[in-house]
């Protein structure tokens, strides 16, 4: 059986070749295919891009801020080194390094996202009261939120805690956490001034100074709850104390409208 021989194609085109008569066999099937094989030899087409890495999954930060925070409040941020925080978060060193550009960075990072998640628990249980629109609920409801009532605020006070004594020999780290803002002063403030006017004969409040010493107050006490030096029922009879005090007498802008 005679075998077939195999059809020739142009290198350019790939139309069939008609077969050579005399000579080295033809390799493209006319002069415009020869001239764009030599102009692509001059100029190459520009390699193609290289495949981008595996996607990484979108909540891989937050796995890692998640780390920093079980670490800084079960050993302090002094033990939150990088290798430690890619074991604590079971990733590879590089991982960590891939998202965060340094320790600082990652820091910071972590400490961003722990504001952002207690201000949305903080914000959920808020708005879940039964009385919204009342400030002395507010504001009973905002002061709850510095008390380790539950997992997550115990959590949040120590890594808050461990963050602060940090920040007292970290210059670059006290920038972040210890600026002019007041967020959370600011909001009691203006709860504070809120309130009605008393009626009873201690003379008004005044809501800013009131709201400084309530938050440092609430704070301190909550770090005793954590060393156990107090309870919750104790710190929240303290709590009433000064708010009963601060209702009865009301604040001054609205002591001197009335």
């Amino acid at each position: 059986m005679r075998d077939e021989k195999r059809v020739s194609v142009c290198r350019v085109c790939r139309a069939p070749l008609a077969p050579a008569g005399r000579g080295r066999p033809p390799v493209y099937c006319s002069r415009g295919c020869q001239a764009r094989a030599y102009r692509r030899r001059k100029d190459p087409p520009p390699p193609a891009p290289e495949a981008p890495p595996p996607a990484v999954p979108s909540g891989r930060r937050r796995q890692i801020a998640e780390a920093v925070w079980r670490v800084a409040a079960e050993r302090g941020l002094h033990a939150a080194s990088m290798r430690e925080i890619a074991a604590e978060a079971g990733v590879s060193l590089r991982v960590v390094q891939y998202h965060f550009d340094s320790k600082h960075d990652l820091l910071v990072a972590a400490l961003r996202m722990l504001h952002e998640e207690s201000a949305r628990q903080a914000d959920a249980r808020v708005r879940a009261l039964r009385r919204p629109s009342d400030p002395r609920a507010v504001l009973r409801a905002v002061l709850d939120e510095f008390l380790p009532l539950d997992e997550w605020r115990r959590v949040a006070l120590r890594v808050h805690a461990a963050y602060y004594a940090r920040s007292l020999t970290d210059p670059a780290l006290a920038e972040v956490f210890l600026h002019d803002a007041q967020p959370l002063e600011d909001l009691v403030a203006s709860l504070l001034a809120r309130l009605p006017a008393g009626s009873a004969g201690p003379p008004p409040v005044d809501p800013r100074r009131e709201a400084d010493l309530l938050v440092s107050g609430v704070v301190g006490l909550a770090i005793d709850v954590l060393h156990g030096r107090r309870s919750v029922a104790d710190v929240r009879r303290t709590i009433d104390y000064h708010l009963e005090r601060i209702f009865a007498a009301g604040p001054a802008g609205a002591a001197e409208a009335g």
